[in-house]
């Protein structure tokens, strides 16, 4: 399932990420740190792949459009979680 968010709130969502964040979410889904990383907007494609994240210039930060939403969804769930505490 495709969803659109601005990357300056896909970022947002990044950086409220407790530490160990990444490797849980790359442990879970069976993937490297750096794919993870990728799919919040990292570019270092020699030691992680591209996540289906696609960006579109435009006001705060452009529109980014993720093919898969899997990522997110977790990173959302760990925030709601340490909200919670």
């Amino acid at each position: 399932m495709t969803t659109t968010i601005s990357f300056n709130e896909l970022r947002r969502i990044k950086d409220s990420l407790p530490d160990g964040s990444m490797h849980k979410i790359a442990d879970q889904l069976n993937i490297t740190v750096q794919t993870v990383r990728n799919y919040f907007g990292g570019t270092n494609y020699e030691f992680g792949k591209n996540c289906g994240l696609h960006i579109e210039p435009g006001p705060d930060g452009g529109i980014v459009v993720l093919d898969d939403t899997q990522i997110l969804d977790m990173a959302k769930k760990i925030l709601e979680e340490n909200a919670a505490k």
